[in-house]
């Protein structure tokens, strides 16, 4: 074993069954958790152990994208002074990936490299599977054992049998969009309970962009979070990340045009377009359309609807003539 030099701890290699497994660094998990204190708790019961006997849970906490999910387990894992290893899950992810993937060494040899799963797993550190997912059953199906009362996963390319440290624990981030594929049952009843995960209040919200962007004025602070509340009461998915991209390229325009300067709401209302596109300049609008695309609000009336019944075949807004 050596040290990163990054973070003090130890990292290089480790034989299991007599295979030898390079090890995985830990992430940085110095991002502070902003308000929603009770988030953070039920993270924190999950992990516990209540008695001998008992297991740690491994729970899934849902939310739209850009909430502040992966954050919240990063806060978890400082307080409870683990390491912490994070595996982003895409479609493409396959079981060796989440467990142990051969690698041709410049001798010709083949090396073993554990992910940050099988790490986490060695070290008793906290692993955050995020944006699970997007992840296909094949791979969920090499977690099975991990994730319930066996507590061991199995590697096939390098023929050994992983089991998992007494201190390891683990959570799943999940996105609430379209681009996903479904998550088995049988791997959903191990992943429990779910912690979803809402939107911040305005206070919060203007804590966190506070937090990332503590030199933004506080008009253009104000603006973004103005947008934001407006958009989560409008059931529309944008997130504090959004806001922090939005003010950050307001900021960096602001600060490049020195011979004519732009006004702060110009700059903002520019970034505004450019990160989220021109549907965002007009919320109220875009909140009517897509709840029409889910089918949740009938269209607007035109002149049939005014004239005739919804079943008169003199209506063409309803096929009829």
């Amino acid at each position: 074993m050596h040290q990163d030099p990054k973070t003090g701890k130890e990292t290089g290699s480790v034989e299991v069954e007599g295979v030898s497994l390079h090890m995985s660094r830990p992430a940085d998990p110095s991002q502070e958790w902003i308000g929603q204190r009770e988030a953070l708790d039920q993270l924190q019961a999950c992990w516990l152990v209540v008695a001998q006997e008992d297991m740690p849970l491994s729970p899934r906490i849902v939310g739209p994208p850009g909430i502040g999910k992966t954050t919240l387990a990063m806060a978890a894992a400082r307080e409870r002074e683990q390491e912490l290893y994070i595996f982003q899950a895409t479609a493409d992810t396959r079981p060796e990936d989440l467990l142990v993937t051969p690698v041709l060494a410049e001798s010709g040899q083949i090396s073993y490299h554990a992910s940050p799963l099988v790490t986490a797993m060695i070290r008793g550190g906290i692993c955050v599977i995020d944006e699970g997912n997007r992840m296909s059953e094949k791979s969920w199906a090499s977690l099975a054992p991990l994730l319930d009362h066996r507590r061991y996963a199995e590697s096939i390319v390098a023929g050994i049998t992983i089991a998992a440290h007494a201190d390891f624990r683990c959570c799943v981030t999940m996105n609430e969009d379209a681009s996903t594929y479904e998550v088995p049952d049988y791997i959903l009843s191990r992943l429990q309970p779910t912690l979803p995960l809402e939107f911040p209040d305005r206070e919060d919200e203007m804590a966190i962009l506070q937090y990332h962007l503590p030199f933004a004025s506080a008009e253009m602070l104000a603006m973004t979070v103005d947008f934001l509340q407006e958009a989560h009461g409008l059931d529309l998915d944008y997130s504090p990340r959004d806001g922090i991209h939005i003010l950050q390229y307001a900021l960096k325009r602001l600060a490049q045009d020195r011979t004519h300067p732009l006004a702060q709401d110009t700059a903002w209302q520019e970034s505004l377009q450019r990160v989220l596109g021109d549907e965002a300049l007009d919320l109220k609008r875009l909140a009517v359309r897509r709840r029409q695309a889910l089918g949740n609000e009938p269209p607007p009336m035109d002149f049939g609807d005014i004239f005739f019944g919804d079943d008169s075949p003199l209506n063409p807004g309803r096929g009829g003539g």
